[in-house]
């Protein structure tokens, strides 16, 4: 539809922002009464934050609305490539995965959904396909950067199938990607436990995977993290304090699982380690406090992830919701610098 904008790359990067805003603000007030109607909401969790019962049946499920702004956008901005297709293939994938989980929630009037094991599988088989494709069809290289210090070859150990001109599955680079991709996607959603805590930090981190892609000449994923970005402020404006609605596992599982593929196309799989400091830190927190009450009977935190640990200390939900943004974006600046000087400094 835009096509006749190629040669303007920055217009159809902030074109998608604002068409995937447009979009989510105009589909999701009645994407919310349908939910209303049908009295699909929210199971809150008894052990959590007593604060938070009120949240009970409150609708979820926004994630729907955020994919299909991302994808209408990223078919109509963009000029389609392989790498459009198979970003979307892997986030909406992850998101049916995480909408069966809703479902299965509000249909058992329980909190869990899913067994971890039956999502990690899930997970799994997406993240794999997408690295083996990315690698064996986009030709990216199986190889991790930290940059000033080294870039590990991962493919060092690869096994050549008999399947077209050779289909190679690099093993250690695939075990590192799982664990990324896999980790980002468990992390956001470990993450979004607060009204707006996840939509701000992922809308945050996807700016700057957009300027990250943008500056690699990678133009389609730009404008795909540039669409999720949008979706995320639209989604705001019902996911504020108090929400309307929530994103859920639809959206929060295939938003994480779009930042681990957009760094694997922009070969920041080391850098978004950083960029997305803080989902790594709620997920640590929760690994952390697993590991220390099973060992000791003790805790590390009050209450793990780490959102709920400063509110059981008296701040209010909005504040640490403030808070993790302000750190979310100094995290992702970093990121973004370290990158930055490095591309730089390769170019010198």
């Amino acid at each position: 539809m835009f096509a006749g904008f190629a040669q303007y790359p920055t217009f159809l990067v902030f074109l998608a922002v604002l068409l995937s805003l447009v979009l989510t603000v105009a589909l999701m007030p009645p994407f919310i009464k349908l939910l209303r109607r049908a009295q699909i909401g929210q199971q809150v969790r008894d052990d959590g934050p007593q604060t938070h019962l009120v949240k009970q049946g409150t609708p979820t499920m926004g994630g729907v609305v955020m994919l299909l702004a991302v994808a209408i956008t990223a078919l109509l901005v963009g000029v389609p490539v392989p790498e459009t297709y198979l970003l979307l293939a892997a986030i909406v994938l992850t998101g049916a995965l995480g909408l069966f989980d809703d479902v299965s929630k509000v249909a058992h009037e329980r909190s869990l959904g899913l067994t971890p094991k039956a999502k990690l599988v899930g997970q799994t088989l997406i993240a794999g396909a997408f690295v083996l494709v990315a690698v064996n069809v986009l030709g990216v290289p199986p190889t991790v950067e930290i940059p000033f210090v080294y870039t590990f070859d991962l493919g060092v150990l690869t096994t050549v199938l008999p399947i077209g001109d050779g289909f190679s599955i690099p093993w250690l680079y695939l075990v590192f990607c799982l664990v990324l991709l896999v980790g980002l996607c468990n992390a956001v959603n470990l993450t979004d436990g607060l009204d707006g805590l996840a939509a701000g930090t992922v809308m945050i981190v996807m700016v700057v995977m957009a300027a990250i892609a943008y500056r690699s000449d990678a133009i389609e994923p730009a404008i795909i993290a540039a669409a999720i970005a949008g979706a995320c402020i639209g989604f705001l404006w019902f996911n504020s304090f108090p929400a309307d609605i929530f994103m859920g596992d639809t959206g929060s599982l295939a938003l994480g699982m779009a930042l681990g593929c957009l760094a694997v196309l922009t070969k920041t799989e080391f850098v978004v380690i950083i960029i997305g400091g803080l989902f790594v830190a709620e997920a640590l927190s929760v690994m952390l406090q697993v590991f220390y009450y099973k060992r000791t009977k003790k805790r590390i935190f009050l209450m793990a992830p780490l959102h709920h640990h400063f509110e059981k200390k008296g701040w209010s939900e909005t504040k640490v919701v403030v808070r993790f943004w302000i750190i979310s974006g100094m995290l992702a600046s970093l990121g973004f610098v370290l990158y930055f000087a490095e591309s730089m400094a390769a170019v010198a």
